[in-house]
């Protein structure tokens, strides 16, 4: 077995993975906080719509944001700088605990939702 430049362990797993992995829980949150879905599945639509579960999902989607913010920072910046991203175990790395902080992001978001549920 060939070992792989900079890995530790000598496995390699493409970038590409947990890039993508990024990419579809931003899209989540973004549609989640920012689309309405999270309020719609919550709250009701229409003329069920419950007003005051729909300002408590509002504020636990605030609470959500920072660490939606900072899973991107976190992607952006391993592809950004050459110094991680030439690196393949610190972009692995960075890019898995930006991962983290979206799921962290998301879990907030769908738990204040289910506590303000009417």
């Amino acid at each position: 077995m060939q070992v792989m430049p900079g890995r530790a362990n000598g496995q390699w797993i493409s970038p590409a993975i947990p890039t993508i992995a990024n990419c579809i829980l931003a899209a989540l949150w973004g549609f989640s906080a920012f689309g309405g879905w999270s309020d719609d599945a919550f709250c009701g639509q229409a003329g069920a719509h419950d007003a005051d579960c729909g300002d408590a999902v509002t504020r636990y989607v605030w609470l959500s944001a920072p660490a939606a913010f900072v899973g991107a920072a976190i992607s952006l910046m391993s592809w950004l700088l050459p110094g991680v991203r030439h690196r393949p175990d610190v972009l692995d790395r960075n890019l898995t605990i930006a991962v983290g902080f979206w799921v962290f992001a998301e879990a907030v978001m769908f738990i204040g939702g289910y506590l303000a549920k009417p």
